[in-house]
């Protein structure tokens, strides 16, 4: 892969088509004690698979090929390796294989350890090797194996738990492991433990105080240098995530003063001096670094959108990947230079957004709102509800809604109650009343669009993928009137069932959700459930489905499937050869091209 773009190849493509073909990559990564080496994920051969790059050399190479694509790999400390996870078809259920960074075979990369979900991995500089494992049987493990384990030992087990869990971070002298652990069982706040390599405990960081305080941890990384022990923590203490960092072996506690509003992430230096912070807040977000030393941050001037990922590199210069509604993402440095190009076509640019404001049953509600480039309001709208839940809309690029907006369609994304990036009230607000919440902020966002008369009311079609889909599914059962045409990619449709086929974590999460099984608490079960409404529903319902899903299982969608036909309502099914979601190029165009000639079919004419 070059800088050069080529000319389009294929201008009789539409521009909706061309952004999904169009090839993309993603932040490169790179190993700490190489940092010429470096491993991206790309769809330039037109399914997503990872590729190793020597930045000395130029040299890019395609190191995964499988027909359902690969996303999740990194690089061993030294460059030497990559590891990537295989499951089978996107069921997420498999084991960690590495092959030679320069290329060759593929083998396991840890001989002895039986398949499972991955539940986090870390890699130390002496070849220890800790992997995280969820399975339905045990719950959470952990395992170490020692560099000899390829002469015959055999992993070890360090850490098992019946609640979901995982590995947080190897310390840079391989001594310590932060732990991820939700054992006080609420899946949604997690408590940290570092333990040393054999499982001793040596601290324990626990805001929830036993379950009593929602409050959550998460592990953001060791200081990368030798002889400092210190963990950078993420924390809700105030109400929002921030940075903080904590040593283990003293009890010191020690938390930058960034005074920024929303979310904020960071990481640090390679040098441990400062920390590259990402500041998330009303759907955009910014770069800052912060010296330690002095108690300062500094601006990292980037154009206004969303950082979907950056990174600090060795010669102080900072890596991220960028985008806005408007604007496709490009890969840039603050040294002036665009750091990794894909060869081919660009995507071609999209409309932008604007905010909208609306006054819910539980507070504010942000909206963000494109509209067409031809037609005249009120326009049909495309209510896109996002995945998650605990995810949000930004200001980035998307070729799905992109695709809408291309057939004439205005597209409104509601960052609803459980959304990340408004404070910790707003994501766990969602609590028991699963579901129901979110569309009360849904319907809030609806009808203000239609008084303010930017859609048609005869013509709106509520759609989502994966969680998302599961709004879909819910809001046109709980509100028939309301919606022309229903599109659900991936969805919950029975909850039940999908409790009892889906992988062990989200099991967890959703007991969280929930307050308990769907033994212990049916009654919040079924009102959270879509299938509980089926014969309610009375707009076209659109459906895909993932036969290999381990989120979203097969068997649940069948069953409201089975409920709709047993009415004769109308109603369209594809299932296809993947698992959650499909990283084949022409497997998604192809099933956006249905989504949209669905809704087009279903819905009614202007007047």
């Amino acid at each position: 892969m070059t800088d050069d773009v080529k000319p389009d190849e294929t201008p009789d493509r539409p521009d909706w088509e061309k952004r999904f073909r169009a090839p993309r990559v993603s932040l490169p990564q790179w190993a700490h004690e190489a940092p010429a080496r470096s491993l991206f994920v790309s769809n330039a051969t037109g399914t997503f698979e990872l590729y190793a790059w020597d930045r000395e050399s130029g040299k890019q190479r395609q190191a995964t090929d499988r027909p359902n694509g690969t996303v999740h790999g990194t690089l061993t400390p030294d460059g030497a390796w990559i590891w990537w996870f295989a499951d089978t078809d996107g069921d997420e259920f498999g084991v960690w294989q590495r092959q030679p960074f320069g290329g060759g075979p593929d083998e396991p990369a840890v001989p002895g350890l039986d398949p499972g979900y991955s539940a986090g991995l870390a890699l130390g500089r002496d070849g220890t090797v800790v992997v995280g494992r969820m399975t339905e049987e045990v719950g959470t493990t952990i395992h170490v194996a020692r560099p000899d384990a390829s002469e015959g030992g055999e992993p070890v087990e360090i850490y098992r738990h019946r609640q979901s869990g995982g590995v947080g971070d190897l310390s840079h002298d391989g001594t310590l492991l932060a732990i991820e652990h939700t054992e006080h069982g609420d899946a949604m706040h997690s408590a940290i433990r570092v333990v040393r390599l054999d499982g001793t405990r040596v601290a324990e960081l626990d805001d929830t105080e036993g379950g009593t305080k929602e409050l959550g941890l998460t592990v953001l990384g060791f200081a990368p240098v030798d002889g400092d022990p210190r963990l950078l923590i993420g924390h809700q203490r105030r109400g929002r995530w921030e940075p903080a960092i904590w040593n283990p072996l003293t009890g010191e506690f020690t938390e930058p003063e960034l005074d920024l509003p929303g979310d904020v992430d960071a990481q640090w230096y390679p040098d441990a001096s400062a920390l590259l912070v990402e500041h998330s807040h009303q759907a955009r977000s910014e770069l800052w670094s912060y010296d330690l030393a002095r108690a300062e941050k500094r601006r990292v001037e980037t154009p206004a959108g969303t950082i979907s990922g950056a990174t600090a590199r060795p010669d102080g210069s900072t890596e991220y990947l960028w985008s806005s509604a408007a604007e496709p993402p490009r890969i840039r440095s603050t040294s002036g230079a665009t750091v990794l190009d894909p060869p081919g076509i660009r995507p071609p640019a999209s409309l932008p957004v604007t905010d909208a404001w609306v006054e819910g049953p539980g507070g504010t509600v942000h909206a963000l709102i494109q509209r067409p480039a031809t037609g005249q309001a009120p326009y049909p709208t495309v209510f896109d509800i996002h995945g998650g839940p605990t995810w949000h809309d930004s200001d980035s690029f998307a070729a799905g809604p992109a695709a809408w907006l291309d057939h004439g369609f205005a597209v409104v994304r509601v960052n609803y109650r459980g959304s990340t990036g408004y404070g910790r009230e707003w994501t766990d607000a969602l609590k028991h009343r699963v579901g129901l919440i979110e569309l009360e902020d849904i319907a809030a966002v609806r009808e203000w669009c239609v008084a303010e008369g930017l859609a048609d009311p005869e013509r709106l079609v509520l759609t989502g993928g994966s969680w998302g889909g599961y709004l879909t599914l819910l809001g046109l059962g709980t509100q028939p009137e309301a919606w022309a045409v229903g599109v659900a990619a991936v969805p919950v449709a029975d909850y039940v069932t999908a409790y009892h086929d889906e992988m062990e974590a989200l099991k967890a999460m959703d007991r969280t959700l929930l307050g308990g099984t769907p033994e212990e608490q049916p009654e919040r079960w079924a009102a959270s459930s879509p299938i509980t409404y089926v014969d309610d529903v009375r707009a076209p319902v659109y459906i895909s489905a993932g036969v290999n899903d381990p989120r979203c299982p097969i068997r649940q969608i069948d069953n409201y499937v089975e409920r709709l036909a047993a009415r004769g309502a109308t109603h369209e099914v594809y299932r296809y050869d993947a698992g959650h979601g499909s990283l084949v190029v022409e497997e998604r165009i192809k099933q956006v091209a249905q989504e949209i000639r669905f809704a087009r079919e279903h819905l009614p004419a202007a007047e």
